[in-house]
């Protein structure tokens, strides 16, 4: 796909704040740079991407964040994005999230409450949903938690489980995917402190861990995971921006390095990146530096394929702007952006 030099990056935007659409460019593996190579509007609000390379071909997917709430899908080809079929209802609302797992789409719906799978066709387009897991229950903030607002979807390292983050019910959703039905069963459920409003997740590459990124309240919930069991315990929590930080904090994002020592919170508010250090029993994190940006409201964080650069989606500012990675401290250094309005996510292929 291209040349050795070059790989490539998809941005997901919003339409009706102006944005593009799917953005695809070239990524130089040099510098970090990236350059559009071109863009699709087929789908309203495509909010979060996913990319699946596969023996019947490399497909990009999309969640379209509107109240009706769809998910669109494109083969991947040389110079373009060619739509696979017509956007397929997910059965719930506003959907902000989506992930691959074990031949099925997984989509989180905000506005609803629930996640939805869809099984993936040979030919990488999704068919009607197969099950949708409407959680349950609420949170003390009275704005943001009257009901569930599921925000992320994401399988497990050891592909046995699926997570669904909630930040209107203060907890984390363990399931277990049937590959044969389609079928979503809830299997555990870990209650986080109220009023926190989880937001997304990511885990430790030894699979041992998971760090949990909350909305309401700017800290970072440490979790032990057991992939044996399917059980996620809280075992810490830390603050994700310095004391006496300007005006309200809204964590957006995190991201564990590599080697896992480090991670990095997207803080919209001050529009900030936090670096947190792990020790060695990856249970304890500090915030070591926050640095800027690059623009404002930085709604998603991606590591490049390397490890050695990261990407954040700036949002209102309209830009996607990278960073080299200090490899000792973790610590980002603004490197380049590239203009992007209503920017919302950043992967790769």
């Amino acid at each position: 796909m291209g040349d050795k030099s070059t790989g490539r990056a998809f941005i997901g935007s919003f339409t009706s704040a102006g944005g593009r659409g799917i953005i695809a460019a070239d990524v130089d593996r040099e510098t970090g740079a990236l350059i559009v190579t071109g863009a699709s509007d087929a789908v309203a609000d495509p909010s979060y991407l996913t990319f699946a390379d596969t023996a019947g071909g490399s497909f990009l997917y999309a969640v379209s964040e509107t109240a009706e709430g769809t998910v669109a899908a494109f083969a991947v080809e040389e110079a373009a994005l060619r739509p696979i079929g017509a956007p397929v209802q997910v059965c719930g609302a506003s959907p902000t999230h989506l992930a691959i797992s074990d031949g099925h789409l997984l989509t989180a719906n905000y506005g609803s409450g629930s996640v939805s799978v869809l099984p993936v066709k040979g030919g990488g387009e999704p068919g009607a949903a197969s099950a949708v897991l409407q959680h349950e229950g609420n949170g003390p903030d009275p704005e943001r938690q009257r009901g569930p607002h599921a925000h992320q979807v994401v399988p497990d390292p050891s592909g046995r489980w699926v997570l669904g983050v909630d930040l209107g019910t203060d907890s984390v959703r363990i399931c277990a995917l049937d590959r044969e039905t389609g079928e979503l069963n809830q299997h555990h459920e870990t209650v986080l402190r109220p009023g926190t409003g989880p937001r997304h997740l990511a885990f430790h590459p030894a699979g041992t861990h998971a760090y949990v990124v909350n909305e309401l309240e700017p800290t970072l919930t440490i979790c032990r995971w057991d992939a044996d069991t399917g059980v996620l315990e809280a075992v810490g929590e830390v603050p994700v921006a310095p004391e006496g930080t300007d005006g309200p904090v809204y964590p957006s994002e995190v991201v564990v390095s590599q080697d896992g020592r480090h991670l990095w919170i997207a803080n919209r508010g001050p529009d900030t990146i936090a670096v947190l250090t792990l020790d060695g029993t990856r249970e304890r994190a500090e915030l070591i530096a926050t640095v800027p940006c690059g623009g404002r409201w930085p709604r998603d964080l991606a590591l490049d394929p390397t490890g050695r650069r990261l990407y954040a989606a700036n949002e209102r500012s309209g830009d996607v702007t990278w960073f080299d990675i200090d490899p000792k401290t973790g610590v980002p250094r603004r490197a380049g952006s590239l203009t992007a309005p209503a920017a919302s996510c950043v992967i790769f292929a």
